[in-house]
C-alpha cells in the first residue's frame, strides 16, 4: 500500500512539474523581463523609487525562477537532481535561493513602506524616500542577504536524509538547523514581511482612498494610485501563496521524520504542491502588472486627447510637447 501510494506521488508529481511548472516558469521569466523592460523604458517610471524598488525585486525574482522551480522542474519532472550529485550545486542552489527570496521580501517591503510615504498626507514623508535612497537602500539589503547566506555555504552537504531515504543536500550543523528553521524560514522568510506588508500596505490603501479628496497633480496622482495598485495586488498575492509554502517547510524541518507515525512521502508531496503553488506568484502578479501597464498607457492617450480636444492646438503646442516629455 505504501509502495502505491508512493508511486502514484510520484506520477502526480511528475505531472505536475511538466504540465504545470514549465508554463508556471516560463510566463514567470517572460513577466519579470517584461516589468523590468517597462520601468526602465518609461521616464516616468524611471525617477520613482517605487518603479526602481520593483525592477531590483524582478531581477532576484528572475534568480528564485533558476535556482528554485527550474531545479524542481528538472527533479520531480525528469529525475534530474544535481543537488544529490554535485557539492558545489548543493550549497550553490540554497545560497542563491536564500539571497534572492530574502532580498524579494525585502524589496517588497521596502515599495510597500515606499507607497505609504508617497501617499501619505505630510510633505516631509512624501519627499522621504527619493530614487538615491532607493539605490542606497537596495545595496544595502543585497550586502547583508550575501553576507547572512555564507553559513549555508559551509552547512548545507550532500548526506543521509530521512526525507528522502537516501543521500541528499541537508544541513549538517544542529544549531544551524534551529536557526534556518526558526529564525530564517519562521521569521526572516514568513512571518515579518507578511506584518510589514500588511501594516503599511492597509495604510497605503487607506492614504490612496483619500487622493480624490486632495489637490494633488492629475499625473501625479495616477502614477500614484497605479504603483500603489501594483504593490497592493503583491502584497496579497504573497500573503495568501506563501504562506501555505512557508508552512510547509517549517513542518518539514521541525517533525521527526524518522518517527513510524510520520509519512514522509505525504509530507514530501505536500510540501511539493505548496512549493510549485508558490511559484504561481511570480506568474498571476505579472500578469496583473501586464494589465496595469496597458492602463497607464490608455490613461496616457485618454489625458493627451482631453488636453488637445478642449484647448486651442496651435496656441497650446509647446505644453503639449511639455506633456509628452514629463509623462514618457
Amino acid at each position: 500500500m505504501s509502495t502505491t501510494a508512493n508511486t502514484t506521488y510520484a506520477f502526480v508529481s511528475q505531472k505536475i512539474a511538466i504540465y504545470y511548472g514549465i508554463p508556471v516558469f516560463i510566463s514567470g521569466v517572460l513577466g519579470e523581463i517584461f516589468n523590468i523592460i517597462v520601468f526602465l523604458s518609461l521616464r516616468t517610471f524611471r525617477q520613482s523609487s517605487c518603479a526602481f524598488i520593483l525592477t531590483f525585486m524582478s531581477f532576484v525574482n528572475i534568480g528564485q525562477l533558476l535556482t528554485g522551480l527550474l531545479s524542481r522542474i528538472m527533479i520531480s519532472g525528469y529525475n534530474v537532481d544535481w543537488t544529490e550529485t554535485s557539492l558545489f550545486y548543493c550549497k550553490f542552489r540554497n545560497y542563491c535561493l536564500e539571497i534572492c527570496a530574502l532580498t524579494s521580501y525585502t524589496c517588497m517591503c521596502l515599495a510597500t513602506i515606499d507607497q505609504y510615504m508617497a501617499t501619505s498626507f505630510h510633505l516631509r514623508w512624501q519627499q522621504y524616500f527619493n530614487i538615491k535612497k532607493a539605490h542606497i537602500l537596495c545595496t544595502i539589503a543585497l550586502i547583508i542577504w550575501l553576507l547572512h547566506g555564507i553559513p549555508s555555504l559551509i552547512w548545507f552537504n550532500l548526506s543521509f536524509s530521512y526525507q528522502t531515504g537516501g543521500i541528499s543536500c541537508v544541513i549538517t550543523n544542529p544549531g544551524f538547523q534551529q536557526y534556518f528553521t526558526y529564525v530564517y524560514v519562521l521569521i526572516l522568510a514568513g512571518l515579518l514581511p507578511m506584518i510589514i506588508n500588511i501594516i503599511f500596505g492597509s495604510m497605503a490603501y487607506w492614504n490612496v482612498r483619500q487622493i480624490p479628496y486632495r489637490t494633488v497633480p492629475l499625473v501625479r496622482r495616477e502614477l500614484d494610485k497605479q504603483l500603489t495598485t501594483m504593490v497592493l495586488v503583491q502584497v496579497v498575492c504573497k500573503i495568501l501563496i506563501v504562506l501555505p509554502y512557508i508552512i510547509g517547510l517549517f513542518l518539514i524541518y521541525t517533525l521527526n521524520l524518522s518517527s513510524p507515525s510520520v509519512n514522509v512521502a505525504q509530507l514530501n508531496f505536500t510540501n511539493f504542491i505548496t512549493g510549485m503553488i508558490y511559484y504561481l506568484y511570480f506568474a498571476v502578479s505579472k500578469n496583473y502588472f501586464d494589465f496595469l501597464y496597458l492602463k497607464i498607457c490608455l490613461f496616457r492617450v485618454h489625458f493627451i486627447f482631453i488636453f488637445v480636444y478642449q484647448n486651442d492646438f496651435v496656441n497650446n503646442f509647446f505644453m503639449l510637447s511639455l506633456l509628452f516629455i514629463v509623462i514618457k
